[in-house]
C-alpha cells in the first residue's frame, strides 16, 4: 500500500512541475500542434506521457504526435515496436524516420554533436512538412544545468539550452516541458511505470564531454545540495531560459 501511495505522490509531483513549467514559460497555447522527439529513453517517454495526459484535459487545447529518428550509420538500437505500442496506449500517433551522416569527414565537431544535429534536422524537416508549430524535446532540469556548465567551461559563455526558443529561420518553436523536473524523479517514475530500457551500443557515448560534466555536477551537488537551484535562479535572473 505504501509503495502505491509513493507512486501516486511522485506522479502528482511530476504533473505539478510540468504544469508549472507550462504556465511559467508559456510553453503551450491553444491550437498548438506539437511534435514530440521520442528517442526511446526515459526522459522522452515521460514527456510524451505527460503531454498526452494533458492533451485530454484540453486546457489549453493542443494536439500531440511523436517522431522517432533512427540513425542508420550509428549503432544505437531502439525497439520500434515498443515505442509504437507505448504511443498507441497514450492515443498518440508515432512517426518513424531514418537519417544518416558521413562519420569519415574530418571536423572539429564531436561525433555526438553531429549525430544530435542530424537527428534534430530530420525532426525540423518533418515538422515543417506536416504543419507542426512546436517541437517538444525531453531535456530536464539536469540537462539544462549541465549545458550551462559545459558552455562556461568550454565556450567561455554563461548560456544554456532555453526552455523555449522561437527559431529565426523556421516557423517553429522549441519547448522543453520537463525543464523543472529533476532527472532522479524521472528515473523513479520510469521504474514505477516499468519503461522498457532501450539497447544502447553507441561507441561514443561514454567518452563524451557531457558525461564528464554530469559527473562534475553530481560532485557539486554533494558539496552543496542546493546548487541546482542557485544555478537555475541565475539563469532566470539573466533571462537565459527563453529566447523569442
Amino acid at each position: 500500500m505504501s509503495e502505491s501511495i509513493e507512486k501516486q505522490k511522485l506522479e502528482k509531483r511530476l504533473a505539478k512541475q510540468f504544469v508549472k513549467a507550462m504556465a511559467t514559460y508559456s510553453l503551450i497555447e491553444d491550437g498548438d500542434k506539437i511534435l514530440v522527439g521520442l528517442s526511446g529513453g526515459k526522459d522522452s517517454l515521460c514527456m510524451l506521457e505527460l503531454l498526452a495526459k494533458r492533451q485530454r484535459i484540453q486546457c489549453p487545447a493542443f494536439t500531440v504526435e511523436a517522431i522517432h529518428v533512427r540513425m542508420d550509420n550509428i549503432e544505437y538500437e531502439s525497439d520500434s515496436s515498443y515505442l509504437q505500442s507505448f504511443a498507441e496506449e497514450l492515443g498518440v500517433r508515432l512517426h518513424i524516420v531514418s537519417t544518416s551522416f558521413d562519420t569519415t569527414i574530418k571536423t572539429r565537431k564531436p561525433i555526438c554533436f553531429l549525430c544530435s544535429w542530424h537527428r534534430r534536422k530530420a525532426i525540423f524537416n518533418f515538422a515543417q512538412e506536416h504543419g507542426f508549430n512546436k517541437i517538444a524535446l525531453g531535456h530536464h532540469m539536469d540537462d539544462i544545468i549541465n549545458t550551462t556548465l559545459m558552455n562556461q567551461m568550454f565556450q567561455g559563455s554563461f548560456s544554456t539550452m532555453p526552455v523555449k526558443i522561437k527559431m529565426r529561420k523556421m516557423p517553429l518553436t522549441i519547448i522543453r516541458p520537463l525543464c523543472l523536473i529533476e532527472e532522479s524523479e524521472i528515473k523513479m517514475h520510469a521504474e514505477h511505470r516499468e519503461y522498457k530500457e532501450q539497447i544502447k551500443k553507441c561507441p561514443f557515448e561514454e567518452s563524451s564531454k557531457r558525461k564528464d560534466i554530469n559527473d562534475l555536477f553530481a560532485y557539486i551537488e554533494r558539496i552543496n545540495p542546493e546548487a541546482r537551484y542557485s544555478i537555475w535562479n541565475a539563469l532566470e535572473t539573466e533571462n537565459k531560459l527563453i529566447e523569442m
